[in-house]
């Protein structure tokens, strides 16, 4: 499966971890039933697995307006996203 992954571009050429590397691992742990590796693998998976699942049910469902918790998921990923970076690397 790592065969199909998208290279993560800042890494490849910065030697830089991006604040998504290991996004596409967490998910496909995800869709494997390995939770807790997910979790370990990129803590915000579980908001940001939300985040796109609000997004798609945005587009799905025009009778209800999603955008307060669309924004607040989305800063919840964000503030998850930079706290487990600093956190892994510092």
């Amino acid at each position: 499966m790592e065969e199909y992954m998208l290279p993560c571009l800042s890494k490849k050429y910065l030697g830089i971890e991006c604040f998504g590397c290991g996004s596409q691992r967490a998910i496909v742990l995800l869709f494997q039933g390995e939770f807790k590796a997910a979790f370990f693998m990129f803590p915000a998976v579980y908001t940001l697995v939300m985040l796109f699942g609000l997004v798609a049910l945005n587009f799905i469902d025009k009778t209800r307006n999603y955008h307060r918790l669309i924004v607040s998921t989305a800063i919840i990923t964000a503030t998850t996203m930079v706290i487990s970076y600093f956190i892994k690397h510092f």
